[in-house]
């Protein structure tokens, strides 16, 4: 039963959550210029919070890319851990909760410590604000409360995954890491870092630092030719490492982390040398990786990163798939790993399973891009949804699994009719192109549009409670739960 101190915490939690809010703007993201100008603000800001000496006397491991940023920092931070250092890790987005951002020795900060935290910085730059110097948008405050958590708490390490781009990211503010890492480069963002992989690789490699080590895995031969350009300008070692073999246990699911783990494995070998902890070069594995991490790759967890998690309510009947995908090539990857999941389950459990796609993705996303790949691949492996939902954000958490009462309050959801209007077309397509080679076709797809995740998952529920025999997987994915791919037994229509 929640005390009053529980009660106050919360209620001053929540207030803490909508100041945090009021510093989300749409404004100017275009305009490099003001990229440009905000960057600058950042060193006022360091000033402001008196954390300029702290940061720059901060051990920091530097991760940009595309994909497989957040598992490559996430990888790293653990296998620092089994070292006995105390880390402190910011990666984002964030799944359920933004303190998710934060992490101390592989924790989540506590809501004590972020609300003290928070409005520690807030009150300070809120005096310092002017017409010339606002303050600070949502993601540049949560970099520099960051930087507040990680020196206070006196870390050991701090690994420091990159929001968007990387030469005029928040993150790149610090001026000498001590080592950097670019991880798959593909097209993302493009109306902000360019449209070309060439483009994109120069704003990925404005993270690098003269004389700074740097590791990247391999790229295509534009992004590739750049970042060696970059590198050499900088006097920059940079050195592709290879994927871990996959006889490897790795804490987070899918082909693809074999490529983020080498990536890691890099980097904190690098760091460990430079610091003067581990004199052996453990790039070198022709004797194994050492125990530490081993231990640290197979105990490395990041939440909503490839996923499985039973309903709360109907574990034996509904099964969540989660995934953050949102690129073309992380669908690929996703559907890849789904469908390894669904032939493996389908293997032991006799029972019948049906395929369902839980999906959202922000506007800033090309669904028309994103969901053929995911509907390929997973078609190509053998696998078919049997329905697809389309649900919007929440500015609220409601956990999957929660009894708690949601109001179906319907807020302007053309975006997610919009989606379910490209997968009905791609259906069709599909349709009209079986109809000429099988004359008995396949079942009519269904899809929905609700307004909610909690609303979806009571739907979920409902088809599962009157179709006792078929086992739902539910392939979920969403911005916050980007993919949530469900599979589950039920012949409900």
């Amino acid at each position: 039963m929640a005390t009053e101190d529980d009660g106050e915490l919360s209620a001053r939690y929540q207030n803490t959550l909508d100041a945090l809010s009021s510093l989300i703007t749409k404004r100017g993201r275009l305009a490099s210029n003001n990229q440009s100008h905000r960057f600058r603000l950042l060193f006022h800001y360091l000033k402001v919070l008196e954390l300029e000496d702290a940061v720059s006397q901060m051990k920091i491991i530097h991760v940009a890319g595309t994909k497989g940023k957040g598992s490559t920092c996430t990888f790293a931070e653990s296998i620092l851990r089994c070292y006995g250092l105390r880390t402190g890790l910011f990666t984002s987005p964030h799944l359920i909760d933004v303190r998710e951002r934060f992490r101390l020795n592989g924790i989540e900060i506590s809501q004590e410590k972020f609300v003290n935290y928070f409005w520690c910085c807030f009150h300070k730059l809120k005096e310092k604000t002017s017409n010339e110097v606002p303050m600070p948008t949502y993601f540049c405050f949560l970099a520099l409360l960051a930087f507040k958590i990680f020196t206070t708490e006196q870390v050991d390490v701090v690994i420091l995954e990159v929001g968007l781009g990387g030469r005029f990211d928040a993150t790149n503010v610090i001026q000498k890491p001590v080592v950097c890492g670019i991880s798959s480069l593909g097209y993302d963002h493009m109306e902000i870092l360019g449209y070309t992989l060439a483009e994109i690789a120069a704003e990925k490699a404005g993270i690098f630092k003269s004389g700074v080590p740097a590791f990247t895995v391999a790229q295509p031969d534009e992004a590739m030719r750049v970042l060696n350009e970059k590198a050499s300008k900088l006097e920059v070692n940079l050195q592709v490492v290879e994927p871990l073999d996959s006889s490897q246990r790795l804490g987070l699911q899918g082909e693809h982390q074999y490529l983020n783990a080498g990536l890691a494995v890099a980097l904190c070998s690098t760091f460990l040398k430079e610091i003067g902890i581990e004199d052996k070069n453990g790039l070198d594995q022709t004797n194994g990786l050492p125990e530490k991490f081993i231990s640290g790759l197979s105990n490395a967890y990041l939440m909503g990163r490839a996923m499985i998690v039973p309903d709360s309510e109907l574990p034996e009947e509904i099964v969540y798939y989660l995934d953050g995908a949102h690129s073309p090539e992380s669908m690929e990857a996703c559907a890849i790993w789904f469908s390894k999941q669904i032939k493996q389950n389908q293997e032991r459990n006799q029972k019948r399973s049906e395929q369902i796609l839980l999906f959202n993705c922000m506007s800033v996303r090309d669904p028309s891009l994103l969901l053929p790949r995911l509907r390929s691949k997973c078609i190509d492996q053998g696998v078919d949804f049997k329905r697809a939902v389309f649900v919007p954000n929440v500015s609220v958490y409601n956990q999957v699994g929660s009894s708690t009462n949601v109001g179906t309050r319907v807020e302007s959801m053309s975006w997610q009719f919009g989606l379910q209007r490209i997968w009905e077309s791609l259906a069709r397509g599909e349709a009209k192109s079986n109809s000429k080679s099988d004359s008995k076709g396949k079942e009519e797809e269904k899809s929905f549009v609700f307004s909610s995740l909690p609303v979806a998952v009571d739907w979920l529920r409902d088809n599962a409670r009157q179709s006792k025999q078929v086992r739902f997987q539910v392939n979920s994915v969403c911005y916050f739960l980007r993919i949530m791919l469900v599979s589950g037994d039920n012949k409900a229509a």
